[in-house]
């Protein structure tokens, strides 16, 4: 169950010229119209920037609309954030993780660890009556679902979606691309008991391609106003049974610094 990309060229393909995309637009058809110079085969992986799903699917929320509660009031303070924020990271979140001035890191309610939530204020339109956020998509692995299933209607093809976000790591600065939601490709690929270049068994090797992926399709996406709201990846020859990127969560029970 591995990836065989041996002799294999892997390309990353900006998907240039889209809209602004809007609440309730057809996303798979804006994307697939935008990808009419690199028609989509199949095995390919189309990446998909976080943002343009959730604006898609109007997760959109005006901060003058928001009550913060006492615990959203106390944190706000020890943070420095703004108490209607805190309150939709609140919303949004399991528990809490970590805390100080500026920095608020949750356990997201669909299990990955983010700061504040992801929810974001950049690259969304505002006006003088208004002061909008963007909450991440309600189910990403079900948008990543939708979408593929429209691009193997449309296209008659079978491609993978990957849904990615940008997100810190523990013991590392910076963000990098990680898959929050995916379809139609193999998330995490188990190498245990395959050989080594030295014919030694791998014995705990598990690998978050989904997570790859997205960090490669990053370098391209551009974390500010790039304007590429998705890559197409071609070139990967990837073997295993599909899942999303829920499997990309460790099990709390296995989780050695919970």
């Amino acid at each position: 169950m591995n990836s065989n990309n041996s002799g294999n060229e892997i390309r990353l393909l900006p998907v240039r010229g889209m809209p602004e995309v809007m609440p309730g637009d057809d996303l798979a058809a804006l994307l697939l119209e935008s990808l009419h110079k690199h028609p989509v085969a199949d095995g390919d992986i189309l990446v998909v920037a976080q943002k343009i799903v959730s604006k898609a699917e109007n997760r959109y929320v005006d901060l003058a609309g928001v009550t913060p509660s006492d615990r959203a009031l106390e944190l706000a303070g020890e943070t420095g954030k703004d108490p209607r924020l805190v309150e939709l990271i609140l919303s949004q979140s399991k528990r809490v993780v970590r805390y100080r001035q500026d920095v608020l890191i949750v356990e997201h309610r669909l299990g990955f660890v983010h700061a504040n939530a992801g929810i974001d204020h950049s690259n969304i339109p505002q006006d003088a009556r208004s002061e909008r956020v963007l909450l991440l998509p309600e189910d990403p692995d079900a948008s990543a679902a939708r979408i593929h299933a429209a691009i193997r209607q449309t296209c008659g093809v079978n491609a993978g979606v990957i849904i990615n976000d940008s997100a810190g790591r523990a013991w590392r600065n910076g963000v990098t691309g990680i898959a929050i939601g995916a379809a139609g490709l193999p998330c995490l690929l188990d190498l245990r008991g395959e050989a080594d270049l030295h014919g030694n068994p791998l014995r705990v090797t598990e690998a978050g391609i989904a997570d790859d992926i997205a960090a490669a399709a990053s370098l391209v996406m551009g974390q500010a106003a790039q304007g590429i709201p998705a890559v197409l990846v071609k070139g990967l020859a990837l073997r295993g049974p599909h899942n999303n990127a829920s499997v990309l969560i460790r099990d709390p029970a296995k989780d050695l610094f919970r």
